[in-house]
């Protein structure tokens, strides 16, 4: 993988975005001259429509990275990449057609962009047939070494099985453990040097999975590793780089510390993040607000009782604050004043409420609270006060949540289905962690595209 803005993006979906960028070009440049032919235009130079190719191709390439053209399922699967490039090339036009009505200048006519739609799709599903399941395959992964063979290194083996997997374990070294459970390890004792066996493996990276690591690491092996060229490194960090995950697990205090990241409190980044909610949620106030209104009124029509409610949230640094949302339960679905996780097919919403809890809509009027700087468009989901004091009990660095703001959106919502358990929070949270240790306007405005597919596709939404 390479780190790219903090965070990590496979060496395929980097490759492959970069070719489709290339074919969209030339989608937009082929409508464009096969037009002008049709109707007897001269066909001018390319550099003097480089704004109209270029916002062709800006627009259906941030479509396909919103609806989940690069992730795992569709590098392994073309049936899966053709519908959703499908559905990307349809609303990349659709956005373009706003564009080209706020910027004429740059206006593609509506048959080069038919001519373009047509072609950018043939092109990439082509791409992707072409290239088949080399995307997937052995040929983007990393070459890796386990030192270990206890659960740790268990947990790689796993992984490395796993559809998507971007690395393939060529060797465990069995380091003198008590709890060993793989038995195709091989026994330090039986190599003579450890790195020229990790040479001969044509290994890329060591990845350090001790069960002990206190008065056990090998440092002469490792030291011996890293200068032949190979990269050493320890499960926290590697887990976190593959899984986009802080795995609680395996982390512990002192490398949450020393490791690098958790620096979202720059000025630079918090003004920006700042001022990019200031304006978005203004906006979206705005045009959002006839939605609201209608839904409000279908939420009295159906029952009775208010049509938005609020409840206490836990904020940044641990304040409180009063969330407000479309009404989606029953008035009386915590009558009795507890909280209560909410459940699939909960019977206490209502049929109004599943359909605005599908299409995220319950979420608009905390739009205000964006506004207010309560919260954040992007950010840990903001819990309850009373679910906080329990996870705080149960779940080590559940806290540290809390030291960016939350948000209406987040890495842990587009990445793990709604969930009401603890086990859930914990995966949850680990996604949280590893969103706040490396935030940065790149991994914002990720997470906003990819909000998207979360709303077109709404797996998991209660």
């Amino acid at each position: 993988m390479i780190r790219l803005f903090k965070h990590y993006v496979p060496h395929a979906v980097l490759l492959l975005g970069l070719f489709d960028v290339v074919l969209l070009i030339a989608a937009a440049e082929f409508g464009w001259v096969y037009r002008a032919h049709q109707i007897d235009m001269q066909v001018e130079p390319m550099h003097t429509r480089i704004p109209q190719l270029a916002s062709f191709a800006l627009a259906l390439e941030l479509a396909m990275v919103a609806v989940g053209v690069y992730g795992a399922n569709s590098l392994q699967s073309v049936r899966y990449a053709t519908a959703r490039i499908l559905v990307a090339v349809s609303l990349g036009v659709i956005f373009l057609s706003v564009v080209y009505f706020l910027f004429p200048a740059i206006t593609f006519w509506r048959s080069n962009l038919l001519y373009s739609m047509g072609t950018a799709a043939v092109l990439l599903l082509a791409l992707r047939l072409l290239l088949g399941k080399m995307l997937g395959g052995q040929a983007f992964k990393r070459r890796v070494v386990v030192l270990g063979a206890g659960a740790r290194a268990a947990r790689l083996k796993a992984l490395a099985q796993t559809p998507g997997a971007g690395f393939v374990v060529v060797g465990y070294v069995s380091m003198s453990e008590p709890a060993r459970v793989l038995p195709e390890a091989i026994a330090r004792d039986a190599i003579y040097n450890l790195a020229d066996h990790v040479v001969l493996l044509n290994a890329s990276e060591v990845v350090l999975a001790l069960e002990e690591r206190r008065n056990a690491l090998p440092l002469k092996d490792l030291l011996r590793i890293k200068t032949t060229g190979v990269h050493v490194n320890e499960i926290s960090s590697f887990l976190e780089r593959e899984t986009g995950r802080v795995d609680l697990q395996s982390v512990n205090p002192s490398w949450l510390i020393f490791s690098d990241g958790f620096s979202s409190g720059r000025m630079l980044s918090s003004v920006f993040k700042r001022l990019f909610d200031i304006v978005v949620s203004a906006a979206l106030l705005t045009v959002t607000l006839p939605v609201i209104l209608l839904t409000a009124i279908a939420i009295k029509l159906e029952s009775r009782g208010p049509a938005f409610y609020r409840q206490r949230r836990v904020g940044l640094y641990g304040v409180g604050f009063d969330c407000i949302k479309l009404r989606s339960m029953r008035t009386d679905a915590e009558s009795g004043g507890q909280a209560i996780w909410a459940e699939k097919n909960d019977p206490r919403i209502t049929r109004i409420g599943r359909i605005i809890r599908k299409c995220r809509i319950d979420e608009l009027p905390q739009t205000w609270s964006v506004l207010k700087g309560e919260m954040s468009f992007v950010g840990p989901r903001p819990e309850r006060p009373q679910f906080v004091e329990d996870l705080e009990q149960q779940l080590n660095y559940y806290a540290e949540r809390h030291m960016v703001k939350p948000g209406i959106t987040g890495w842990a919502q587009i990445n793990y289905p709604y969930g009401a358990s603890i086990e859930d929070s914990r995966q949850k949270l680990e996604y949280d962690l590893y969103y706040a240790k490396n935030y940065s306007p790149f991994l914002d405005l990720l997470i906003l595209l990819q909000t998207i597919r979360v709303v077109l596709w709404p797996e998991g939404a209660r």
